[in-house]
């Protein structure tokens, strides 16, 4: 034991993991960046007097959720007025919004947009992040500025840049460069990354040992992909050896029809067919696809990541993902750029397919934290060593504690309900990364909360300007 130990104790301990736990005056030890001991306050007391200890106050103490799919990027978004009509279908949203929005990001814009919504996960305990990226007139080096920030917050994340055809052949060719340069800069860092030190009570003694980023190959969407991009995409992804992509596919009509009427195939099966389909690939969406196609995914191994606050925000439909779940597909929970407040997207998911179905039986409580918890869990072991998303001898210590006050007992059984009903964002009081406290009591300790959003404003008042300029 190190004099750098740490005992979290009298907490409400919600282990998850594939023996889920609700351990009333609970406790868990942390070392090294990972969790070595946990069981009752009492006995680990007993058993570790010389460490250091962290009264949690009877709070919970839980794993840090993780978000499968995310855009950074679309920060400035919120307040942002778009001249003219409100568009009237996705391809509208896309070319009006984000396709100008991410147009206007110059190396502020990207740092900023970045910042900010780190400190919103911090703030909310979402601790992983796997991040979409676009900047068109900024594609060298920004996955670096976004990998900065993230080692500044000390969260993890899994980075890419999105390839799009929509910028011209040479934009296409320098997303395929930026991917490829990050996934071989942190390939090489994995085995020789400098301490973080930290100064707030957690443990950080070998956290170096930690990876806290990764990447994926990134790619928009098959509607902004030729066959001939996408051919240099797989055939750059093949020279790195295990590489999976990460895609927006069938996100509602618009997709579907232009695979159709460009290759006279379907969706899925287009990315299947060139490739792009893999164990360690991540789809986005898949609201427009039809029983074949989810076989064709189901087949390939790929990963679907489920969005539902946006995709009823941009009415593309909903994804069919009870029935994926019903043939053992592992489907994710991701956000899209809505708030990291993960708990949110659970409550969301939950209440969406059931109107849609019109059956209160659709989508129950465990097979969203299914999602939430062990399947995003899994995705996330495919980078980073240490198990996530749960409290275990030798799991990462990614941890948060919330003030959420049971009024009704909480069982192993009734914690999905729990969940889903009454636990939120802003419940989370402190987040731990590797070992590494990153906010105590609410109190952000990586980053200066208020000194990004004073500078964030200014930035996204020049962003907006060069946007309404695109917009003109």
């Amino acid at each position: 034991m190190t004099v750098d130990t740490l005992l979290i104790h009298n907490a409400i301990l919600c282990t998850f993991g594939a023996a889920n736990q609700v351990i009333e005056g609970g406790a868990a030890l942390v070392e090294k960046g990972q969790i070595v001991a946990l069981g009752r306050s009492d006995e680990l007391l007993r058993a570790y007097p010389e460490a250091r200890r962290e009264d949690a106050g009877g709070k919970l103490l839980m794993p840090g959720n993780i978000c499968s799919h995310t855009h950074f990027y679309g920060a400035f978004a919120r307040g942002l007025y778009i001249p003219g009509p409100a568009p009237r279908d996705f391809p509208e949203i896309l070319r009006r919004l984000w396709w100008t929005l991410d147009m206007a990001l110059d190396d502020d814009g990207v740092l900023y947009s970045a910042l900010v919504c780190l400190v919103d996960a911090i703030r909310n305990g979402t601790t992983t992040l796997f991040d979409h990226h676009a900047s068109p007139m900024e594609i060298d080096g920004s996955l670096d500025i976004i990998a900065g920030a993230v080692e500044a917050a000390g969260l993890r994340a899994v980075l890419c840049y999105e390839v799009t055809d929509r910028n011209g052949p040479e934009g296409a060719a320098a997303g395929i460069a930026e991917n490829v340069r990050f996934i071989k800069a942190q390939r090489a860092r994995s085995g020789d990354r400098p301490e973080q030190g930290g100064e707030q009570g957690g443990v950080d003694g070998d956290r170096a040992e930690q990876v806290l980023l990764s990447g994926l190959f990134g790619l928009h969407a098959s509607l902004s992909l030729s066959d001939e991009t996408l051919a240099r995409c797989v055939a750059e992804a093949e020279t790195l050896g295990e590489v999976g992509f990460h895609i927006h596919a069938a996100e509602g009509p618009a997709d579907q029809e232009d695979s159709l009427a460009k290759y006279g195939l379907r969706t899925i099966d287009r990315l299947r067919q060139r490739g792009v389909l893999n164990p360690r690939s991540i789809v986005a969406h898949v609201t427009a696809i039809d029983g074949w196609e989810m076989a064709g995914l189901r087949k390939s191994g790929a990963w679907v990541t489920h969005q539902p606050r946006s995709n009823m925000n941009n009415a593309v439909g909903v994804a069919d993902v009870p029935a994926m779940l019903r043939g053992e597909m592992p489907v994710l929970l991701g956000n899209d750029g809505f708030s990291n407040d993960m708990f949110a997207e659970m409550k969301t998911a939950y209440l969406l397919h059931k109107v849609w179905r019109n059956d209160p039986r659709a989508m129950n409580g465990n097979q969203v934290i299914d999602m939430a918890y062990r399947h995003n869990a899994r995705l996330a072991g495919q980078h980073f060593p240490l198990p996530l998303g749960e409290i275990s001898v030798g799991a990462a210590a990614d941890l948060i504690l919330l003030d959420y006050c049971p009024t009704t007992p909480m069982t192993a059984d009734n914690l999905p309900w729990h969940i889903l009903f009454g636990i939120s964002g802003s419940h989370v009081t402190h987040t731990m990364v590797a070992g590494r406290w990153l906010m105590k009591e609410r109190a952000l300790l990586t980053l200066d909360e208020a000194a990004i959003a004073a500078h964030s404003r200014e930035v996204a008042a020049a962003t907006w300007k060069r946007f309404w300029e695109l917009s003109g």
